[in-house]
């Protein structure tokens, strides 16, 4: 009997250790996919700030391409809209980099514009955005596929349920989206390494400004 009641006792511990192991690799997973969605919202107002700046820097050369120009600050401030789930979000940056793309284009027929300097620096800082996007982004979706398994599969997706941890959503372009060259300027696709900081040596990223 004393035999029994330590074998039943040793199960119900190996239990709740099991328990207490998925349910803290759960929070852990959901805590880093929040962490790494604040870096690519830190990284989109970077680009929205840039692109507001780009087209005031267009303005003044080619400030009769009124349509344009209002194409690229409609998509943006869709873009900007607080509250928005990745899936969204992604629709939204979709769209803006779609109307970027039309101003890089109308950009090209201005000599003057593409020789400026300012209009040239800002290129630059916007590609580099777009690639630590594109990283953030990677990191991100690794991290959501992670708990999303742990979310589905058996056994850990009991805990999830019980202790209500659900799915997140992928933030990924997809169809027309995928294919902007131009405002990425060719390295939407390249293989991109995730930030140092995302390895934990350099701390938590800086919340959205």
């Amino acid at each position: 009997m004393i035999i029994a009641l330590i074998i039943i006792a040793v199960l119900v511990v190996a239990v709740l250790a099991w328990a207490i192991g998925t349910y803290n690799g759960l929070i852990k997973l959901r805590n880093l996919v929040q962490e790494a969605w604040r870096q690519i919202d830190v990284e989109l107002t970077r680009r929205h700030d840039l692109i507001g700046n780009l087209v005031e820097t267009v303005k003044g050369y080619a400030a009769h391409e009124r349509g344009t120009l209002e194409d690229v600050m409609r998509a943006r401030s869709a873009a900007m809209a607080p509250g928005q789930s990745p899936a969204a979000q992604a629709q939204s940056e979709g769209m803006l980099t779609q109307a970027l793309g039309r101003l890089i284009a109308v950009a090209e027929a201005y000599p003057d514009l593409k020789a400026n300097q300012n209009f040239l620096a800002l290129q630059n800082e916007l590609s580099s955005t777009e690639d630590r996007i594109a990283s953030a982004r990677r990191y991100y979706n690794a991290n959501v596929r992670e708990l999303n398994t742990k979310v589905e599969t058996v056994p850990s997706n009991i805990i999830a349920g019980m202790f209500n941890v659900g799915r997140e959503e992928y933030f990924e372009a997809v169809g027309e989206q995928r294919e902007a060259p131009r405002v990425d300027f060719g390295q939407r696709d390249s293989d991109i390494p995730p930030p140092s900081s995302y390895t934990g040596h350099e701390g938590t990223p800086e919340a959205r400004p």
